[in-house]
């Protein structure tokens, strides 16, 4: 998934309904992605956020495969697929999904 920008069939990914404290970080080289504030339920079978941790911790990079106009989100540090981002979540501060496969994230716990 990570090199071949592929996707997770939806509400199969495991942090699809995660609600624990911590950072999502990139599966492939461990930069920070995601905060766990961000996260919120989309209702659309991946996980979402709003915004990434910081600006530059993820590229965004037209993509036109599958005859469809759609922004891939990339890790900002190893350029690993993780999603896409679309612009249809009236109810966050952004206005922003960014919809990530599971299997391109793993979750940090915060500590106790």
């Amino acid at each position: 998934m990570l090199r071949q920008a592929g996707t997770e069939r939806p509400w199969s990914g495991e942090y699809v309904d995660t609600k624990a404290v911590g950072v999502y970080e990139c599966r492939a080289c461990g930069a920070e992605l995601f905060r766990s504030e961000t996260k919120f339920d989309s209702h659309c079978g991946w996980p979402s956020f709003y915004e990434a941790s910081a600006e530059d911790n993820v590229v965004l990079r037209e993509d036109r495969s599958h005859g469809m106009l759609r922004t891939e989100v990339l890790c900002g540090t190893c350029h690993s697929h993780l999603g896409h981002l679309f612009d249809d979540a009236p109810q966050t501060p952004t206005g922003d999904r960014y919809c990530i496969n599971s299997v391109s994230i793993r979750l940090s716990p915060a500590q106790s």
